[in-house]
């Protein structure tokens, strides 16, 4: 009898770990969207619905904008190159003047301050410029392969009408992220 209790214990602690994990990722994925103004996130996703409809008309081209998708930065790799390159810089400028060492310490504090709460001045003007975040990039991404018919379970029964295909893909990539 102990040893179910045990396991029920050990059963339960994992099961704990698993939804505290999942969690903490989900928080990760979406605290970019969650500090960024709704009207900007409302603008990004229709410029991704806009481009669906687009290559809803030209399917031809919809390998060669998964291509281009593979090789987008999202804003967390742009926010951390943009960082390492600000921070490099102040360096060999703060030789010559000290004051260029705050580049460097300012750099490193917006870094921080994203890595911890999920914003920073940087990635609001990243954001307004149409900067994705790997989940907006995804979700495009999926859209796009359901349009190209890659999912088994995703039927794009819309008959000829580029709408029509773009709004179902939209749905199924919906669905996936």
């Amino acid at each position: 009898m102990a040893e179910t209790i045990s396991d029920v214990e050990e059963t339960v602690k994992d099961k704990a770990k698993d939804t505290i994990t999942q969690a903490i990722e989900l928080e990760t994925e979406t605290r970019v969207d969650a500090n960024t103004p709704e009207e900007i996130n409302r603008q990004i996703h229709r410029d991704m619905e806009a481009r669906v409809l687009y290559f809803a008309e030209r399917p031809k081209d919809v390998s060669r904008r998964l291509d281009e998708l593979d090789r987008e930065w999202d804003i967390e790799r742009l926010l951390e190159a943009n960082a390492g390159l600000f921070s490099l810089m102040g360096l060999p400028f703060g030789v010559v003047r000290s004051r260029w060492y705050l580049l460097s310490a300012v750099a490193a504090a917006f870094l921080i301050q994203h890595a911890m709460q999920g914003r920073c001045p940087p990635a609001s003007v990243l954001r307004r410029l149409g900067i994705r975040t790997t989940r907006e990039i995804n979700h495009e991404r999926y859209a796009l392969k359901a349009l190209r018919g890659d999912f088994e379970n995703v039927h794009m029964d819309g008959g000829k009408d580029p709408e029509e295909r773009a709004r179902r893909a939209i749905e199924a990539a919906d669905a996936r992220v």
